[in-house]
This record gives C-alpha cells, sequence and structure tokens, in this order.
C-alpha cells in the first residue's frame, strides 16, 4: 500500500505538469507496475552516507553533509538501456533544402538533444539540460560545416532555413515544438551578429590557435569552472576579433563599453564554433557542455515571488514557529512548481532567498528552524515527498523504447539549506571550500552502478510509463 500511494501522488504530480486524456489506462499501468514491484527482484541500498564522487575533491572538503539523518542511502538511479537509435533518411522529415549545414555529422547530438528536449519536459529540463544541448549542438553543427565552408556563421537567410530544419529534425524524433521559444533560441544566433570576424583564413590571422585549442580540447568539469583556463583563453580570442575595423580599445571606455562588450560576446561564439571544428563531435559537445554548466551553475533560475507574507509571519523575532513556518514553507511551495534545478543551483537560490529575507527584516535562521534543504528549491515530485535535484556536472537523459525516457536525479539529497552569516561571503561558488559537501553525482551513479531500481525512483519508473500510456491513447 506504501508503494501504491507513492505512486498515485506521483501521478498526481505529472498530471499538473502534462495533459493525460486516458487517466484509467494509466491506472491499470501503475497497477501492473506494483505487481512487478511485488513479485520481482529488489537491490539492497548500500548502507552509510553519500559518498563524494572523486571528482568534486578539489571543489568542496571531504565532511559529510550536516544534519544528514544517518544511514543516509544512495540514490539507485534508472539507467535505461541504450539513448534513441540515430535517425536516418527514413525518419529525416522533409527539410528546406537551403540548409548548409553538414546534418549527418553530428546526427547522433541531434538524437541526444532530442531526448534532452523531449515533449513536455523540456520545459522543467530547459535550464539545466536541454537548451545547453541545443546551443552546444548548434555551435557543433556551424563548427562541422566550417570546414568545407571556410566560414564560422551563416547569413540571415541560410540561418532561418537551417534553424527550422533542426526544429523539423528534433520534433521528428519526440522533442517540443517550442524550443526556439523555450530556450530563446533566434536564428540571428546562428549568424556572426555584431562580430567583425567570421572567415576561418581571418580567424588564424588574428588568433594564436594553438595556444586556444591547448586551453580548450579537453577541460576538466569541476577546474575549469574554478580557475578558468579555456574560459580566459576564450576570452582573449573574442576580444582581439572584436577589436578588428575598430579603435574601441583606444577610444573612451565609458562610452564604448557596452557595443563593444556585446560585440566580444558574439564573437565568443565565433572562438566556440571554431573550437568545435577542431574536435570530433561528441568531445565538442562534452567540452561546450561543461564550460556552460560554468555559468549555469554561478546563477539561481528560480523566480523568486514578494517575501511579504515571510516576513510578516517570521519578522521581527518569531514568536510563532508554526505561523512562521507554515508561510515559509507556503513560500517554498512556488519555488518548487517551476523547474528541475542541479544542486549547486539550489545552493545559489537559498542564498539569494536567505538574502531577500533579511532584507524584510527576518534575521533568524528559518531555514533551520523549519527544516528547509537545497532539494526543497527544485520541482518535487510524489505530492512533495520528494525534491529532485540534478547533478551540477553536464548530464543527458537517456531514451529506451520499452521504457521511455529517464534522467539521472538525485532524491536522497537532504543537506540542509545554509543560512549564511553576516560576515559569511557568498557560498553558491563551486570554488569556495568553506561550504558544505555536495556531491557532482548521485553516489551510486559515481560508483558505476546501472539498470538498478528502488522505491526511491519509482518516479522515474512512471515518467518512463507515461510516454508507454501516451503512445496508446
Amino acid at each position: 500500500m506504501l508503494i501504491f500511494h507513492l505512486q498515485l501522488h506521483t501521478l498526481t504530480h505529472l498530471l499538473t505538469l502534462v495533459d493525460i486524456k486516458n487517466f484509467n489506462m494509466l491506472l491499470l499501468f501503475i497497477l501492473l507496475l506494483c505487481l512487478r514491484d511485488s513479485h520481482g527482484s529488489r537491490v539492497d541500498h548500500a548502507q552509510g552516507r553519500i559518498q563524494l564522487d572523486n571528482r568534486v575533491g578539489s571543489m568542496f572538503p571531504q565532511i559529510a553533509p550536516v544534519g544528514a539523518p544517518q544511514g543516509l542511502q544512495p540514490f539507485l538511479p534508472l539507467i535505461a538501456p541504450s539513448p534513441l537509435t540515430p535517425f536516418t533518411n527514413i525518419s529525416i522529415p522533409k527539410l528546406s533544402g537551403l540548409c548548409t549545414l553538414n546534418f549527418t555529422a553530428a546526427r547522433s547530438l541531434l538524437s541526444v538533444t532530442a531526448i534532452d528536449c523531449w515533449g513536455s519536459f523540456a520545459p522543467v529540463l530547459a535550464n539545466v539540460i536541454c537548451c545547453p544541448q541545443l546551443e552546444a549542438t548548434l555551435t557543433v553543427l556551424i563548427g562541422q560545416s566550417s570546414k568545407y565552408t571556410n566560414v564560422l556563421a551563416l547569413n540571415g537567410t541560410a540561418a532561418k532555413h537551417c534553424l527550422s530544419d533542426v526544429e523539423q529534425i528534433l520534433m521528428g524524433q519526440g522533442a517540443n515544438g517550442d524550443l526556439k521559444q523555450i530556450c530563446s533560441v533566434d536564428s540571428l544566433n546562428l549568424t556572426e551578429a555584431s562580430c567583425p570576424v567570421k572567415h576561418v583564413n581571418d580567424f588564424y590571422d588574428m588568433v594564436n590557435t594553438s595556444k586556444l585549442l591547448k586551453a580548450c580540447e579537453n577541460i576538466d568539469p569541476v577546474k575549469e569552472c574554478c580557475y578558468q583556463y579555456c574560459h580566459s583563453a576564450i576570452l582573449e580570442a573574442a576580444t582581439k576579433l572584436a577589436s578588428k575595423g575598430s579603435n574601441a580599445l583606444d577610444s573612451d571606455a565609458s562610452r564604448i563599453l557596452p557595443e563593444h562588450s556585446i560585440r566580444v560576446n558574439d564573437c565568443r561564439n565565433i572562438v566556440l564554433r571554431w573550437i568545435a571544428s577542431k574536435l570530433e563531435p561528441s568531445h565538442g559537445k562534452k567540452v561546450l557542455r561543461g564550460l556552460s554548466n560554468c555559468n549555469i551553475n554561478k546563477v539561481c533560475p528560480l523566480v523568486l515571488p514578494d517575501a511579504k507574507h515571510v516576513a510578516k509571519g517570521c519578522g521581527n523575532g518569531i514568536s510563532n514557529k508554526k505561523a512562521c513556518c507554515d508561510t515559509m514553507e507556503s513560500y517554498v511551495s512556488h519555488l518548487q512548481k517551476q523547474s528541475f534545478i542541479t544542486n549547486l543551483q539550489a545552493l545559489g537560490c537559498a542564498e539569494t532567498l536567505a538574502m531577500k529575507l533579511k532584507k524584510s527584516k527576518i534575521v533568524d535562521d528559518v531555514y533551520s528552524l523549519c527544516h528547509i534543504s537545497l532539494k526543497d528549491f527544485s520541482l518535487q515530485v510524489a505530492n512533495q515527498e520528494y525534491g529532485c535535484l540534478l547533478p551540477s556536472l553536464p548530464s543527458d537523459a537517456v531514451f529506451d523504447q520499452t521504457s521511455g525516457v529517464s534522467f539521472l536525479c538525485d532524491l536522497n539529497d537532504n543537506i540542509p539549506a545554509p543560512w549564511p552569516s553576516t560576515s559569511q561571503g557568498s557560498s553558491s561558488s563551486a570554488c569556495n571550500k568553506s561550504i558544505i559537501n555536495i556531491p557532482a553525482l548521485p553516489a551510486a551513479a559515481a560508483s558505476g552502478q546501472s539498470c538498478l531500481y528502488s522505491h526511491d525512483v519509482l518516479i522515474f519508473l512512471l515518467v518512463n510509463l507515461f510516454f508507454l500510456v501516451m503512445a496508446l491513447v
């Protein structure tokens, strides 16, 4: 009964995200799932606290999360078998015929992108998985094509056709049809925009390409975010490109800075495309996703509403703990309906909200008082019983024709949200050694476990089940 109770609450949450027309059929599948779970083999959880992935050793001190319950069990991820088979000519929709991009060179990336941006899940995975993957794929496509065209950008007309073709290919493989809106992608993003350099030969004339490639051909996704080796090389190259044909660097900085900054950012896209042209597509995607994740984890992507109700219940000294925590939980519940976020993003969101609450004259640690943890800031499943935190390292969703779509997520991460002290600086940086320990990946994933499931990952079985039902409706 406990299993079915969890499933039914999970189903209720899914119904708030998507429109399921055949409720009875879904319930039938849930009952079958319960029967399978009760009779099938079960995997025992490893005991003990979550073990950190070795790759984050230089990011955080090796200490256990403060306040973590004893006997904390690692999340056992449901890893679907092989990803969706790359598309073939039979499955490619009718394209414009006016796009010069070499889709064949990046067909596997397009398939991964379609899965990362799958249907109704694209909006809730947009910030961490879908949009970074889409941007990386577009960069790789242009970079790979530049080996034949000698141009690192598309003209305006070609950009419109190519973006439309990419949309059609992705939609044909199950991706959401509104990716341009979800990810704020415009055909201008495929051009050189304001950057004065787009030809490969001009790029070689202006940039120390050997230095750039050495810094960026292989990056450590943790160390890069801390030490900015590749980021610095990209900025140096982009700044040189942006200076072509102008004396921006020698002019009055206060007058030209905004325009020049935009130009440098546009030239940064040119630099990324060149890097992608020098790497094998899947390797280039790995580098690009690693670079983008450094920026993703720095910013809280959630919209934080006005905190006046919390200030009223908790401000100027807390006289009524229950009233305070009720208002706090009500506030957090609005955050839990937005999107999945990474554990480092959750840390940043907790810090941003704490600063907002302090400005509202809330001086007491309401996080500890009301037992607010980092997972409370992410999209909730199972009727707010589980907060799903995505890993801070780049990850992809996976697809299996039998079980559907699944993605790596830690349901056991019970790290308390830290309430910053007056003297404490920003704690959301991945390089701040003084903060609590946060694993970059769930412990089971770090140890290589796969094809395992438990009650803690039942939600993902239901996510997969949803697509089976929709296929039959």
